[in-house]
């Protein structure tokens, strides 16, 4: 089966990439053809044979200022034209949309579908919703700068983004957001994918607003790398310390964890990643920044933690994190948010406690700290995860792209 594969990024960036190259590799392990499709970028790692991209665009900057800006990240008539190209060189039989709001635009389904018209030859188009932003046009459900969750606008009040600036606190992003949303809900756009996968039963509940995605959507949860797991000794150990891993920002529930921390100065952290709250973390005198890691680092600083905190303050979909490290015999203590209550079995895998809730988050910590028996017993009970293996994620995938 020949694959186009969309994000707006190319490069090693952030989850849907890691999902992306995952996918394709192990698509093409299994005798399919992948090909790639996105924005050009020096650190591009995937591509297409028709060497088809667009321009670089970055919605942070402050280039929308300049009058073509706007239009562009609405409708791309430049990514219609050059996926377009791709499609007359490779023509897929099934196109898995991922990331692409704002870079390359919805303009890009109708391409698809403009493209199947002419060739008359039916492709199926696959969205896996990695955040909400087909319900929410900052993707987050949460009011930025104030933390508060929000979920205003996923019965189309979209006028909301505006009202609160919730697109880089800016009024004019925001408002752009906001006529993107109203316009290709008017249009009605997102009736032309077929199938929208929800990592999270939690995703699809929200996505279940939208009346149009409603009879689209399949749980499909994240997967493991079997790679990532199975090594000898991970199973049943007490650990060295207690482990967070992931960004440092505000939304990650960094900052009641650091107001935690300071309180249990017994107690050994050890941090791996980056993020805004960097220079918070390193004030901290019993946390040990190690930076960002991957690969064999990471996966034997997992190994040697008691268990793993994750202390989201947002709906975190199907976060890779708490399935990676639980594949890896490490118990996890996660708030109660979004899609990861599905991921964490509590009192088997690990224990579950009120997001936002530094009091609870300490009383548990403690707790599981004190006791090295109930942490092995939580890394035992790791052995029987339920989730897929990539090998078997990507068979059910296969199945989703050619059902019709």
């Amino acid at each position: 089966m020949k694959i186009l594969m969309v994000n707006k990024f190319l490069y090693p960036n952030g989850g849907s990439e890691t999902y992306i190259f995952k996918l394709g590799r192990q698509l093409t392990r299994m005798g399919h053809e992948v090909q790639y499709f996105g924005m050009e970028h020096p650190g591009r790692v995937v591509g297409n044979h028709a060497e088809s991209y667009t321009a670089s665009m970055d919605f942070h900057t402050g280039k929308l200022q300049k009058l073509i800006y706007p239009f562009k990240i609405i409708y791309s008539t430049e990514a219609f034209r050059k996926i377009t190209g791709v499609l007359e060189d490779f023509s897929p039989e099934a196109v898995h949309l991922n990331n692409f709001n704002f870079q390359l635009t919805p303009s890009i389904i109708y391409a698809i579908r403009n493209f199947e018209k002419k060739q008359k030859k039916r492709m199926k188009i696959i969205y896996t919703a990695h955040d909400y932003q087909w319900i929410c046009p900052n993707h987050m459900l949460q009011i930025p700068g104030t933390g508060e969750l929000c979920s205003r606008c996923i019965r189309g009040n979209f006028g909301n983004c505006t009202k609160y600036r919730c697109i880089h606190n800016s009024r004019m992003k925001s408002l752009l957001g906001t006529i993107e949303a109203q316009l290709y809900k008017r249009l009605k756009t997102y009736r032309l994918v077929d199938t929208v996968i929800c990592p999270s039963r939690f995703m699809e509940k929200m996505l279940a607003n939208n009346p149009i995605l409603r009879e689209r959507t399949v749980t499909l949860h994240n997967f493991i790398d079997s790679s990532l797991g199975g090594q000898e000794g991970v199973f049943g150990r007490t650990g060295e310390y207690v482990l967070y891993f992931g960004r440092y920002a505000r939304e990650k529930g960094i900052s009641t964890l650091l107001e935690v921390c300071r309180r249990l100065p017994s107690i050994p952290f050890v941090f791996a990643g980056s993020g805004p709250l960097e220079e918070e973390v390193e004030k901290v005198p019993n946390i040990k920044n190690l930076g960002f890691l991957e690969g064999k680092q990471l996966r034997e600083t997992i190994q040697r933690a008691r268990f793993v905190v994750f202390p989201s303050e947002w709906y975190d979909n199907c976060p890779f994190s708490v399935m990676e490290a639980q594949s890896l015999g490490a118990p996890v203590l996660a708030a109660n948010i979004g899609g990861t209550p599905e991921l964490v079995r509590d009192g088997l895998t690990g224990e579950l406690f009120q997001s936002g809730s530094g009091r609870e988050l300490e009383e548990k910590l403690l707790r599981l700290w004190s006791s090295p028996d109930t942490c092995a017993a939580y890394s035992a009970g790791c052995r029987t995860l339920p989730f897929d293996s990539l090998e078997q994620y990507c068979e059910k995938l296969v199945g989703i792209y050619a059902c019709r």
